[in-house]
């Protein structure tokens, strides 16, 4: 498990850390670390440090500190190091240390002309100008200086990309863009939620002895945490040599419409093919005729049922039979995944005091959020507020709800009412098509069905879909009916891939 901690608990870890090492010892660990990945860069980018052009963005507090001691180690190497400074003050020793080892300082307090044109220059740009006691965005010069970054010039950011929102994630302009983020201890929320993930890029972790200090600093353990392949291996429900289909789990479909049979056919694909022991589908009998016809296991009509998967291609003002399907199925109390027009049916009964099932999992996107929200009297956000602020919003809903929220995305998040969160990233763009939630919908009402909570239903949803997505892209267009065909091949890979 990735588990990333709010910037007041590593605080209290790092000063606790701090009384047992000699002053300056976490720096120098630090420093190594950020060293080591920038060499690797450039091994990567020009197959040598020696002559490499490196300009570090120092700001004045140890975040600064600590791209001057990684550029003292980079000048020892060969590296040609320009320090620019950006708030007329740097961590001293780190200054003198750069300075002996043959850097050069440039300070941009005057104008960033020259510190820009380093940058426009560089092989390389470590971005030192704040950590964690930043406030989200950048003023100036670092804003002008981050502005004269080539686009194709690589960027190691030192324990955050300077300018998101630590805690939250979020990223108003301007920020810094990295290729890799060096952090130090934990994660921090930021590097593992959206939109700032895609402003980490590649995240290292160094260790500096915070693990025995968070417990008692995070009482309530990690404000993020992200499931690996190992995390999922160990929680997906392998079936055992003695469970029938039944044991396995069967999941009801209320799903797809005269108008979006597709829907149905996609959902019940997701749940047959991420394992499901049965799926009853509920609907009418022509579009149960297209779901058979493409997956003849399924069975149409009423039975027993463990969770149900509802709402893809279904618009409840419109579809007066598949509205009371909806209703009955919400009315069992059995686990439910919530997507698309099932969404409105939830906010339709949380309005009129009717129960919904406990173990409830919501799947919007932006839009489908921000309209719920709207719906359920919580402000009146746009999709993209609800994308510049993806937990935020995610979060108010869950507490608005009383269920667990997967918001979908590039990076998803799912959140519970009191706040926790897991994000799962590794999906690729071409996901971004028509259908594809409804095959995450059928996925995770296999995995509700089989007895998992809705918070790891929706992380190893996200996980097992963005996985068989990028298997069945190969790097090029995908049809959701490709992802749903991939999904076996990745669940029966968890158990190598989490060694």
């Amino acid at each position: 498990m990735i588990e990333a901690y709010t910037v007041e608990d590593v605080r209290r870890a790092e000063e606790a850390r701090l009384a047992e090492v000699p002053v300056g010892a976490l720096m120098q660990r630090a420093a190594a670390g950020v060293a080591t990945a920038c060499a690797r860069v450039l091994g990567e980018r020009r197959s040598r440090v020696t002559g490499a052009r490196v300009v570090l963005l120092v700001g004045a507090g140890n975040n600064g500190g600590d791209a001057l001691w990684a550029g003292q180690r980079l000048a020892a190497r060969g590296a040609r190091v320009d320090a620019v400074l950006t708030a007329g003050s740097a961590h001293p020793e780190g200054l003198a240390a750069l300075l002996a080892a043959g850097g050069r300082a440039v300070d941009a307090t005057a104008g960033a002309g020259a510190g820009a044109e380093a940058c426009r220059r560089a092989d390389l740009v470590v971005d030192g100008l704040v950590g964690l006691g930043g406030s989200p965005g950048l003023r100036e010069p670092a804003a002008s200086l981050v502005a004269a970054v080539p686009a194709t010039t690589p960027v190691v950011a030192v324990d955050l990309p300077s300018g998101v929102a630590p805690d939250t994630g979020e990223t108003p302009a301007p920020h810094v863009t990295a290729d890799v983020t060096v952090t130090f201890g934990a994660a921090k929320p930021c590097l593992l939620l959206p939109p700032a993930a895609r402003a980490a890029g590649r995240v290292e972790v160094v260790d500096i002895g915070l693990g025995p200090h968070l417990a008692d600093s995070a009482p309530c353990g990690p404000s993020v945490r992200r499931f690996t392949l190992a995390d999922a291996a160990a929680a997906w429900p392998w079936p055992r040599a003695t469970d029938d289909k039944y044991r396995r789990g069967v999941v009801g479909v209320v799903a797809g419409s005269p108008a979006y049979p597709g829907a149905a056919v996609l959902v019940c694909s997701g749940a047959v093919r991420s394992g499901a022991g049965m799926v009853r589908y509920l609907g009418a009998e022509q579009v149960a005729r297209q779901v058979l016809a493409h997956r003849p296991e399924v069975v149409a009509g009423a039975g027993r049922v463990q969770a149900y998967a509802l709402g893809s291609g279904i618009d409840p003002d419109r579809d007066d039979a598949q509205r009371e399907r909806l209703h009955d199925a919400l009315d069992t109390g059995l686990p439910c995944v919530a997507d698309a027009g099932a969404l409105d049916v939830v906010a339709e009964r949380l309005l009129a005091a009717d129960p919904v099932p406990a173990q409830l999992l919501l799947t919007p996107h932006a839009g489908e959020l921000a309209r719920l929200l709207t719906t359920l009297g919580e402000g009146s956000p746009s999709r993209a507020d609800v994308e510049a602020r993806p937990l935020h919003h995610a979060r108010a809903a869950a507490a608005a709800t009383g269920a667990a929220v997967l918001l979908k995305g590039s990076v998803t998040v799912v959140v519970t009412p009191d706040g926790r969160a897991v994000s799962q990233d590794g999906a690729p763009s071409w996901l971004a098509t028509a259908g594809a939630g409804d095959v995450l919908a059928g996925i995770a009402g296999t995995l509700l069905a089989a007895g998992l909570d809705p918070v790891t239903t929706g992380a190893l949803a996200a996980l097992v879909h963005g996985l068989a997505a990028t298997l069945a892209s190969r790097g090029g267009p995908l049809a959701a009916g490709d992802v749903a065909a991939a999904v076996p091949r990745i669940v029966s890979a968890l158990p190598d891939w989490g060694r």
